[in-house]
C-alpha cells in the first residue's frame, strides 16, 4: 500500500508561453480552436495539481498512490501511463465511459497572473464518487494530500470529503493546497470560500499561493491571515510567492525564504513541485511535532529549490525534479555563493 495518497484532478494542460491581454475565456469564445492553436501556439502536457504532487513525490522516491477519474479515451490512456511511468500507484484511478478527460487551457496575463479555462461538460474528474473511495487504501497510508478543484462540483465533492474524513480518522499527515480556480465555481465568492474553509480545518499543513491568499483569508497580510488558519486548526501555513520564494508560519516560528533565480521555461506547476518536496521532508519528521526554526528553514529552502527546478522545463510532470536533481542544484548554488 502507498505511504502517500493524493486525490483530485488529473487532466491535460494546453499551455501557451505567449502573454495575453484579455481573459482566456473571451479569447476561446471568439475564436475557432484552429485559430487558437495557431495564434497562441498551445502545447499540451499531463497536469492537475494533486496528480502533479503524486508524481513529484514518486520521483523523490516516495511510494505514492493517486485517486481520481479520467475519461476512457486516448487522453485518459496517456494520463494513466504518465503516472505509471513515474511509479505512481494507479489502482484507484478510474476511467469513466460517460465523460471525456478534462482539459485545461492555460495562459499568462501581462501582469504575470495565470489564467486558466477548464473544458468540462462534465469532465471525468468531477465524476469521482463516494463508491470509488476505498477505506483500507487510504487508512493504510501516512500522508494524504488534496485540493479544492474537485470540491467545485458533485459527485467529486462528496467523494473527496469522504476521503478527507477517512484520512483524518486514521491520523494521517493531512496536506491541503486549495489551488483556487474561480472560473470553476458556480458561486466563487460564497460557495468556494465556504468549502475551502470547511476542509481547511482538517489540514495539518496548508500551502497557499500568494495570488489566492487575500480571497481565502480576507487579508493581504501574511501574518494576520496565517493566524486565522492556525486558529482554525492548521499546524503549518506556507505561502508560495513565485520568484520571491515563500513564507512559513507554525505559530512559533515564521519567516520568509528567498527564491532561486533560474531560467524560467514554464512556471506552471512550480507550486506542486514545492509541495511534493516539502511533504517529502515532512514525512521524515514526527507528525504534529513543532520543528526548530532552523529545520523549517531547511525544508523551505529544499522546497523552493524543487519549485525553481520545475520552472526550467516544459510540462509539469516531466519537469518535476528527483532528489538527486535537487541535491545537485543546491550544491551548485552553494558553490556559486562561495
Amino acid at each position: 500500500m502507498p505511504k502517500a495518497i493524493c486525490i483530485g484532478e488529473l487532466l491535460i494542460d494546453f499551455a501557451t508561453e505567449k502573454k495575453i491581454k484579455v481573459p482566456l475565456s473571451e479569447l476561446i469564445k471568439n475564436a475557432t480552436l484552429e485559430e487558437l492553436m495557431v495564434t497562441l501556439n498551445f502545447g499540451w502536457a499531463p497536469g492537475g495539481a494533486p496528480a502533479n504532487v503524486s508524481a513529484g513525490l514518486a520521483k523523490l522516491g516516495v511510494d505514492c498512490g493517486f485517486i481520481g477519474k479520467i475519461g476512457d479515451d486516448p487522453f485518459g490512456d496517456i494520463l494513466k501511463k504518465t503516472l505509471e511511468d513515474c511509479s505512481v500507484d494507479v489502482s484507484h484511478l478510474k476511467q469513466e465511459k460517460n465523460a471525456r478527460t478534462t482539459l485545461a487551457f492555460v495562459a499568462t496575463r501581462e501582469d504575470e497572473s495565470k489564467d486558466i479555462f477548464f473544458y468540462r461538460n462534465p469532465g471525468a474528474d468531477i465524476l469521482l464518487r463516494t463508491s470509488d473511495i476505498d477505506v483500507n487504501y487510504i487508512s493504510s497510508a501516512d500522508v494524504f494530500h488534496w485540493g479544492s478543484v474537485s470540491l467545485s462540483h458533485s459527485p467529486s465533492r462528496e467523494a473527496v470529503m469522504r476521503a478527507i474524513q477517512i484520512a483524518a480518522d486514521n491520523d494521517l499527515l493531512m496536506s491541503y493546497d486549495p489551488n483556487w480556480r474561480p472560473t470553476l465555481w458556480d458561486s466563487p465568492e460564497d460557495e468556494a470560500k465556504e468549502l475551502i474553509w470547511q476542509t481547511m480545518r482538517f489540514a495539518n499543513v496548508a500551502k497557499l499561493a500568494e495570488e489566492e491568499w487575500e480571497f481565502i483569508t480576507s487579508t493581504s497580510d501574511l501574518d494576520a491571515g496565517s493566524e486565522k488558519l492556525l486558529d482554525g486548526g492548521v499546524n503549518l501555513v506556507v505561502v508560495t510567492r513565485g520568484k520571491e520564494g515563500c513564507y512559513y508560519n507554525d505559530g512559533v516560528s515564521k519567516g520568509y525564504i528567498d527564491g532561486f533565480e533560474v531560467d524560467v521555461v514554464d512556471p506552471l506547476g512550480a507550486g506542486d513541485g514545492f509541495v511534493a518536496a516539502m511533504l517529502f521532508k515532512l514525512m521524515k519528521e514526527e507528525k504534529g511535532a513543532k520543528l526548530p526554526d532552523s529545520r523549517l528553514r531547511e525544508i523551505m529552502v529544499y522546497a523552493n529549490a524543487a519549485g525553481a527546478l520545475t520552472c526550467t522545463k516544459s510540462g509539469v510532470i516531466p519537469a518535476l525534479p528527483t532528489a538527486a536533481d535537487i541535491k545537485q542544484f543546491l550544491s551548485e548554488v552553494v558553490l556559486q555563493t562561495c
